[in-house]
């Protein structure tokens, strides 16, 4: 990467309106190196191959580092629109005393083999409208234009567990369960048959005893509602899925027929925080849309004209706080952590100050050269680490109009400005270092020891390009960074892992498959001590692998 002219465009954020188009430049980057084979389909690879060594595999790791993310790109000559509609690909890296085997299976959906029996996109995803099928006559073709999307079962999003048992998830109300030895799927679960939600996250969040929390929308006749999940920890018979799972609240959203977009949700001890951002879905047009030949990224939008609401749920009552925590419109995808203390909730996320990032992440974007992909990512505003902190007792006596924080040394706000109203600020996470490796996303942390509780690391891509292109540790204490970087190399979601007798938080390594578009067949699952940041060892993988999007480390005694 040409990383001087990279450092000093991205240190100045230029934020300018083109005025022809209206368009934001956020950066004013120069000479981007194509990643088209990042996207590229490729063909499974269902029994296991063995990789290259290089360095060191830490001998006390065992288990199955698992990846989701999309694999094919096209059916027949039918062309895919948006990078999340790929067909899900399903990866396992076996690592067992240092040694490490690779196989992926694409996931046997309904999308995925109605697709292969047609040769063509025969079920519409995120970005992507099927057509009308060439062999029913012109009424059956015209009348096939009435019927409204069916939610696609293409679960490329993650690798999530409930009561146990491993499931691949998109957003939708279907969830495939997926044997994490063969990455066969085993069962296909439905949100709908357990609960009143149209679809639910792809990002759960689990208590230490296996009760697990997520979040879907309804959409009823007063309305559309935002509803938290909550999954018991434990199964009563051996083939059950999701019996038990009940609707802890629903709160309603602002505009009835425009629900705000989520991804995910933050947790803490005691509350689940939903994050109501102004990236908004217009139903009438998604319900309109096959209708009209639209997809359902044409019917999401970007209003920052509306403020950020947090909303705090009380996991054990189901109590919804009459306080709503507002801040400036941003849009966010990912959080980092959330945990209580002193009387405050704070909340750390990754987030942009525009929401228009989703729809710009189509295949033909993502394949372009040149000034043409400079301009795809010039207009894309960055993500960067946030700290909101707000404060738990709001009450009759509480003051308005001053800061309510009265932590050390925070730098975020929290001012009352109604009864049940306090305007929030946030405190940067991160210094000015970070501008230089464009932002910061897909953040993990320690999680099983540490989410919910106080921290010090989080781990992340910089985003030099489109996708993940550095692996950042950042240290909480000083707001300090290490990064791992290679020209040409892009890593994915970094998956920290606990080293055996942990005492430090960050005890352990780091993983990451990192993806080669330059060079074939040579992508590689790197392996990073935790602590240092230092490379320990990689397996390089003898086949092209696209980049994905999230993933789980299974240990095996």
């Amino acid at each position: 990467l040409p990383s001087v002219a990279l450092t000093v465009s991205l240190l100045k954020p230029e934020n300018k309106s083109s005025s022809a188009k209206n368009i934001n430049h956020y950066t004013n980057v120069r000479g981007l190196p194509s990643i088209e084979k990042i996207v590229s389909s490729v063909e499974d690879t269902p029994r296991p191959i063995s990789t290259q060594i290089i360095g060191t595999i830490p001998e006390w790791i065992n288990g199955n580092f698992l990846r989701n993310g999309p694999g094919k790109f096209e059916i027949g000559n039918h062309k895919f629109n948006h990078w999340f509609d790929g067909m899900a690909l399903l990866h396992q890296f076996k690592i067992s005393n240092g040694q490490v085997t690779y196989k992926s299976r694409f996931l046997s959906s309904d999308s995925y083999q109605t697709n292969k029996e047609h040769n063509r996109i025969a079920i519409s995803e995120f970005g992507t409208v099927t057509m009308p099928d060439p062999c029913k006559n012109v009424f059956q073709r015209f009348l096939s234009r009435f019927e409204s999307h069916k939610p696609t079962d293409n679960a490329n999003v993650s690798f999530v567990t409930y009561k146990g048992d491993y499931y691949v998830s998109t957003e939708t109300n279907i969830m495939h369960k997926v044997d994490p030895e063969t990455l066969e799927t085993t069962e296909k679960v439905d949100w709908s048959k357990f609960i009143a939600v149209n679809g639910a996250t792809a990002h759960p969040h689990t208590e230490p005893d296996g009760t697990t929390y997520n979040m879907g929308n309804s959409y009823t006749s007063k309305g559309s509602y935002y509803n938290i999940i909550q999954v018991p920890p434990t199964k009563k018979t051996e083939d059950e899925t999701l019996e038990g799972a009940s609707v802890l609240c629903s709160i309603p959203s602002v505009d009835k027929t425009k629900p705000s977009y989520y991804h995910s949700f933050a947790m803490s001890e005691n509350y689940v925080v939903f994050i109501e951002q102004p990236i908004k879905l217009d139903l009438l047009k998604i319900v309109t849309g096959k209708l009209r030949g639209k997809s359902i990224s044409d019917s999401i939008f970007w209003d920052p004209k509306l403020n950020t609401i947090f909303h705090l749920i009380h996991k054990h009552s189901g109590k919804v706080s009459s306080i709503k925590y507002l801040a400036k419109p941003l849009s966010t995808f990912h959080q980092i952590n959330a945990f209580e203390e002193d009387g405050f909730l704070i909340i750390d996320l990754c987030a942009s100050d525009d929401g228009q990032a989703i729809t710009n992440y189509n295949i033909q974007n993502m394949r372009k050269s040149g000034e043409a992909l400079d301009e795809v990512y010039n207009t894309l505003s960055r993500a960067f680490p946030r700290r909101f902190v707000l404060p738990l007792n709001v009450d009759r006596e509480t003051p308005y109009n001053q800061n309510l924080i009265t932590r050390p040394n925070s730098i975020a706000t929290s001012v009352r400005i109604a009864k049940n109203k306090v305007f929030c600020t946030h405190e940067d996470l991160h210094g000015e270092d970070l501008h230089e490796y464009g932002g910061l996303e897909f953040p993990q942390i320690n999680y099983h020891k540490f989410n919910t509780h106080p921290y010090r690391y989080f781990y992340g891509c910089g985003f030099r390009h489109l996708v993940g292109d550095t692996l950042i540790k950042m240290d909480l204490c000083g707001k300090r960074m290490k990064v791992w970087e290679h020209p040409g190399q892009y890593p994915s979601e970094p998956v920290f892992v606990p080293s055996p007798n942990a005492t430090e938080e960050d005890d352990g390594v780091i993983m990451s498959v990192v993806i080669t578009p330059d060079e074939d067949k040579s992508t590689f699952l790197l392996v990073l001590d935790a602590k240092t940041f230092e490379e320990l060892g990689r397996a390089v993988v003898p086949v092209n692998i696209p980049y994905g999007f999230h993933g789980t480390f299974i240990a095996t005694a």
